[in-house]
């Protein structure tokens, strides 16, 4: 394991005969893969990924940001061979009858990528439609061919691999709306890594605290006061907010950041009287795939606190249902009850917004969290979101028109 600090190569032997210490520049190593147990990683694991969810520390980003990062990676690196039924039975029909390992190779590789972390949902389904055809193909033609030699084994084999395939296929297809994954570390893991790597490293420069509550207004300068702004970005959860503002997006793009419960409060009551003041003000509703997400732009249209009785235009950047069933790539899908109880209590307005297929899918608990993109990529999709809304009124425009409240309610198609 390489140091940190100075980066020479530390052997087994050489960390415990210093301690755990580097045996150059004597550094604390904070991790040792050898002693520990289902979950192994090194310091330069944990530090690389700092630098990556930074973006080679340039950008601030909220701890449950860093969270994901780690557990996606702790995901592929710890994952267990995916397919090793097919596989197995591959390595057998190789040895008895080389004939079949083709066969059974190729519909491994299939089983492997339908299965992959890194596949889409759509990705996934649309695998397991061509492996079901595989593995029907393969049985029926396995059976063919065994006749014609008159091999029982060959017979069994064919049987197997193609009955095996056709089964975990169908399986696969069988489950259309939930499509959640399981987190490979808990939060109070992470917490105690953060913890022994702070102590050691000192503080992580670019990790934001908890966004705390300011509840004691702030006097604002008149002359600042006296303008408004040409853009408000409305957050579902504050740390998002927090994070915006921390890396500085409401500079550079000319507009306020607030999340639905008035974060920042010392600032809320100024900053809304200072919005109201622009006719032409572009509100753009930042949110998590679930089903307060999904109530964010009723709640902006409808609430006396926000924009009751205003067509101010609303333009939906948040992740809905329908751009994570055709996402091209995977997102992390989690589910919970509380999320289904939240989803059948959504109010008719949503629910008319949403297709039958995005309600099962809410409905299954299934949710995502904006907070599983790196800050980086957040930026980014919410930059091309505010770029779009300039075409509003041109056919290329990447924004569709929704809602019953007049023209002043859009949404994103696509989702970064």
């Amino acid at each position: 394991m390489k140091c940190i600090q100075c980066g020479t190569d530390n052997k087994l032997k050489d960390r415990t005969d210093n301690q755990g210490r580097c045996k150059n520049c004597h550094h604390p190593f904070v991790f040792e893969p050898t002693s520990m147990t289902a979950i192994r990683f090194t310091d330069p694991f944990f530090a690389k990924a700092i630098v990556d969810i930074s973006a080679n520390h340039t950008l601030f980003f909220t701890p449950k940001q860093f969270f994901y990062l780690i557990d996606k990676r702790l995901r592929t690196k710890n994952q267990a061979p995916l397919g090793w039924l097919v596989i197995f039975v591959s390595v057998c029909s190789f040895f008895v009858f080389g004939y079949l390992a083709i066969p059974a190779i190729i519909l491994a590789i299939f089983f492997n990528e339908m299965r992959s972390i890194n596949r889409s949902y759509s990705q996934r389904k649309k695998i397991a439609k061509i492996l079901r055809v595989l593995g029907i193909i393969t049985l029926v033609a396995g059976i063919i061919f065994s006749l014609a030699i008159n091999s029982f084994d060959s017979f069994v084999l064919s049987v197997t691999i193609g009955m095996l395939t056709i089964y975990l296929s169908s399986r696969e297809l069988l489950q259309p709306t939930n499509n959640a994954q399981k987190l490979t570390i808990s939060d109070s893991q992470f917490q105690g890594w953060l913890t022994s790597w702070i102590q050691v490293n000192n503080r992580i420069n670019k990790i934001l605290p908890p966004p705390q509550e300011e509840s004691t207004p702030i006097t604002i300068n008149p002359d600042v006061t006296a303008y408004s702004f040409d853009r408000l970005v409305v957050c579902d959860n504050a740390a998002v907010a927090q994070m915006l503002i921390a890396n500085n997006f409401h500079f550079e793009n000319n507009c306020a950041i607030l999340s639905i419960t008035g974060y920042p409060q010392n600032i809320f009551d100024t900053t809304m009287q200072m919005l109201r003041r622009n006719p032409d003000l572009k509100v753009y509703a930042l949110h998590d795939c679930s089903a307060k997400g999904m109530n964010l732009l009723n709640h902006l249209r409808t609430s006396p606190k926000w924009f009751k009785d205003s067509d101010i235009t609303i333009i939906d950047v948040g992740l809905l249902p329908r751009q994570i069933l055709a996402a091209s790539r995977s997102m992390f899908i989690q589910a919970s009850p509380e999320s289904t109880e939240a989803a059948k209590q959504l109010s008719p307005e949503v629910r008319s917004s949403l297709s039958a297929e995005e309600l099962a899918w809410l409905e299954s608990g299934n949710f995502v969290e904006l907070e599983s993109f790196s800050p980086q990529k957040l930026i980014q999709i919410l930059n091309r979101g505010i770029i779009n809304s300039r075409t509003l009124d041109n056919d290329d425009s990447s924004l569709i028109l929704v809602g019953d409240y007049g023209n002043s309610m859009y949404v994103v198609e696509s989702f970064g």
